[in-house]
């Protein structure tokens, strides 16, 4: 029941759909409580041989009466409560989604993405069982059960009645015991379907690499294991969910057996009339669907509270990364100042980044260069606020980011990551993802400037072409482009391309790179890169070692120094003219 105590909120927020349920239903239940009395009386009547084919028409009219009644107010009760709970599964699933798109990065380190998909489904599904059947078996357990029992009592013998509840005791301990079954062995087995579908949407985005390395049968050894581990922990479940029925019917079983030795010991008596123990079996067999939903309740109840567990743990994971309650509305856009004493990603023992002090100017080009793990992304990072600073700052325009609403921060910052994203949509839907209004000239205008323009009027449908998930038709060198493309369309005040030619050759390169400079004038671009031909023309140029700035200046400034960045130039140079056969 105490799921039910947590969905309170909604059922106060839908308390005229839910009302109106249940009204109706309470009037269905009084309504079949006419059948078994006509029965009683029209049996009687033949008894005694009163039955006319008057008689018999008005108490056919009556049943039929009630039977249309029942029949159309139970179709209104099904829109009011089951169409309540489906805007219930709605609403939660939006606050799932709207909270999915609020968190920060940690919170997807340590989530996995199946999980995430099965509390949208499946637990969802249960919930939304929950606050449709479930308050359907409640109310109506009780309030046919409470009616029929009472229409005994008072109407035919009310010590029937009571040897007829005498094994009731029985059922409710019971079905208390396997309820708490129930919950225990429903949420391992959610659990365990979250895995399989963290299994299989892993498997499926990663099909090219398991057929590269030729893991097919591994693969499906690993998801049979896994998908016999959901039917086992399932068949678990079904196991306890199969003794609510059995115990019900033995039970039922009981009272008829009391019911029908007694009553008929009644009927000799003369303290009953045939036709009302008749009624009285017939009210009885009313009682099996109230006993049944009640089983059925604490099955519906206890699987609701196990997901609506887990998705309440979900809603309740904190946003790391928020606005201040003043924070700022405008874009940014200026300087960047970094002023990092230290940070460390959460959960981690050691600071990645050490003492990183530097200043970039407005329309400046910014290159960090440096080994793989020196700390790079991290620092781009940490101006997008993936992560939020606690130990030092980040400036732009004088002002500290936290400063800035996100929103606004990142409408300033074009972005490029090294695992590139595309979605299953069109060439041209996927540039102009960040922009859905822009004009065909600027998708084309940004299009040239990656040096993807060429490459789209050769592919089937042009910019219309689908280009599948992640962009799985294209090269890898493509997918960078329409990327870059993509962070164009917005015309940032800050460009930030993370190691995002490495899949180009030199030549396409620096067609980009000129592009680049010659439209971006009076922007900032900040460029990480393991290939040095990519920074060389900055007006900056930062080494990163071990989370440390260990060289800094420009391309002619770090030659003249005997460090990491000449030796590594020299080398790519030698590199580059062996491979042209010098």
């Amino acid at each position: 029941m105490s799921v039910f105590k947590d969905l309170m909120w909604y059922f106060k927020a839908e308390k005229r759909a839910y009302l109106t349920g249940v009204f109706l239903l309470l009037f269905v239940a009084l309504l079949q409580l006419v059948p078994p009395r006509v029965i009683g009386i029209v049996v009687d009547e033949i008894t005694n041989g009163t039955l006319t084919a008057g008689k018999l028409g008005k108490w056919i009219v009556v049943l039929a009466a009630s039977g249309l009644a029942m029949y159309s107010l139970r179709y209104y009760w099904r829109i009011m409560i089951f169409g309540s709970a489906v805007k219930l599964s709605r609403l939660l699933r939006n606050r799932l989604y709207a909270h999915f798109t609020s968190m920060s990065q940690s919170f997807y380190q340590k989530r996995r993405t199946g999980d995430l998909m099965a509390h949208a489904t499946n637990d969802l599904s249960a919930i939304q069982q929950t606050a449709g059947a479930g308050v359907l078996t409640f109310v109506d357990s009780l309030s046919t059960g409470g009616f029929v029992i009472l229409a005994m009592a008072a109407t035919i013998s009310w010590k029937l009645t009571l040897i007829a509840l005498i094994p009731m005791p029985l059922m409710a301990v019971l079905t208390s015991w396997y309820g708490t079954m129930l919950h225990k062995r429903f949420h391992k087995a959610q659990e365990a379907f979250s895995d399989l579908n963290d299994k299989t949407q892993e498997s499926i985005t990663g099909i090219k690499v398991i057929k590269t390395f030729g893991q097919e049968k591994e693969d499906i050894e690993d998801f049979r294991r896994q998908s016999e581990d959901v039917v086992k922990k399932n068949i678990s479940v079904a196991r306890v969910d199969a003794l609510f029925d059995p115990t019900i019917s033995i039970i039922v079983g009981i009272s008829f057996f009391l019911s029908i030795a007694f009553g008929a010991k009644y009927v000799l008596n003369g303290e009953l009339t045939i036709g009302q123990l008749v009624s009285f079996t017939s009210y009885l067999g009313l009682l099996i669907w109230p006993m049944l939903a009640f089983g059925w309740f604490f099955n519906i109840v206890e699987r609701g509270r196990a997901s609506y567990d887990r998705v309440s743990a979900l809603l309740d994971e904190k946003i790391d990364i928020q606005d201040k309650p003043d924070a700022l509305d405008i874009i940014p856009y200026g300087s960047i100042a970094y002023n990092i004493h230290s940070f460390t990603y959460p959960n981690d023992q050691e600071p990645i980044l050490k003492k990183i002090d530097f200043e970039l100017g407005k329309g400046q080009t910014l290159g960090i260069v440096g080994k793989t793990g020196a700390g790079k992304t991290t620092l781009l990072k940490l101006l997008i606020r993936e992560f939020d600073l606690t130990d030092g700052s980040i400036s732009v325009g004088g002002k500290n980011i936290q400063d800035y609403k996100m929103e606004r921060l990142r409408e300033a910052i074009g972005y490029v990551p090294q695992d590139h994203f595309l979605f299953s949509a069109t060439v041209h839907d996927n540039i102009a993802f960040a922009n859905p209004n822009v004009g065909k000239d600027v998708i084309f205008e940004a299009a040239k400037i990656a040096n993807i323009h060429d490459d789209i009027l050769e592919f089937t449908e042009g910019y219309q072409t689908i280009v599948g998930e992640r962009g799985v038709s294209l090269s890898g060198g493509q997918k960078q482009r329409i990327s870059i493309a993509r962070a164009l369309v917005m015309n940032p005040e800050i460009l930030i391309l993370d190691d995002s030619l490495s899949a180009v050759d030199a030549k396409t390169e620096e067609q980009i790179l000129s592009a680049l400079k010659e439209n971006r004038k009076d922007k900032t671009t900040i460029i990480t890169a393991h290939r040095l031909s990519a920074i060389h023309h900055a007006d900056l140029i930062i080494v990163l070692d071990g989370g440390r700035i260990s060289e800094r200046g420009t391309h002619d400034q770090l030659m003249e120094q005997d460090g990491w960045y000449k030796d590594m130039y020299l080398r790519q140079q030698l590199e580059e003219l062996v491979e042209q056969g010098g």
